[in-house]
């Protein structure tokens, strides 16, 4: 298959920037073949900035505190992010909830990680909802971002199984080493065109996907 020449990556986040980092070391080791344009965070202080800088990565901070709306900060963002003209976007950590507009400028170009086994436990602490609800699987989520939070098109999946003695904590530390070998492989499924999304459906190496891939690496 024919490889895009250079392949534009813009990574969105708001904290530690974990993800970006695995992301970073993928395309280092070439397990990624694009290129990371930039960065970018809606908080000034995400360590995630400093971790881009490292690696001589342009940053920007659109801080969504200093727009009147969701919609004018939408916006901006979408100003600094089509001036490296992506060819993928990527929410890695990124905790905003888009507008419309926003994603379906992006739409089919955007992809989202979110720490659990979608649909179930959308939104935030879903470790220890998880736990709560006495889960023995938990996990996390690949998927297309559209307009649903955390409801689009699920793409891969990996599972950890819930141990009678974890507490948020280290379930989080597990569920992370899984989120950092699975969303490197799918941003270079994308990157190889093995992944689209035509009409709300998504295809992987030419076939329909009725249930999200378990990645098991």
């Amino acid at each position: 298959m024919t490889m895009p020449a250079s392949f534009s990556i813009v990574v969105l986040i708001s904290g530690s920037g974990s993800n970006l980092q695995a992301i970073i070391d993928a395309v280092n080791c070439h397990k990624i073949h694009g290129n990371i344009r930039a960065v970018i965070s809606n908080k000034s202080q995400a360590y995630g900035l400093q971790r881009a800088q490292q690696q001589a990565i342009a940053t920007h901070i659109v801080e969504h505190q200093q727009f009147a709306c969701r919609e004018d900060f939408d916006a901006e963002l979408q100003t600094v992010i089509d001036q490296y003209e992506p060819d993928l976007v990527v929410l890695a950590g990124f905790m905003r909830i888009l507008t419309p507009r926003f994603v379906q400028h992006y739409a089919g170009k955007m992809l989202n990680i979110h720490p659990s086994l979608l649909p179930a436990y959308t939104g935030i602490h879903t470790h220890q909802r998880a736990l709560d609800d006495g889960a023995t699987i938990h996990g996390v989520s690949v998927h297309f971002v559209t307009a649903e939070l955390d409801g689009g098109p699920l793409i891969a999946q990996a599972k950890v199984p819930v141990h009678p003695y974890d507490d948020a904590d280290t379930l989080a530390k597990r569920i992370l080493i899984q989120e950092h070998r699975l969303y490197p492989a799918v941003i270079q499924w994308f990157i190889e065109q093995r992944l689209v999304l035509i009409n709300g459906q998504v295809y992987f190496d030419k076939v329909a996907l009725q249930d999200a891939i378990i990645y098991k690496r």
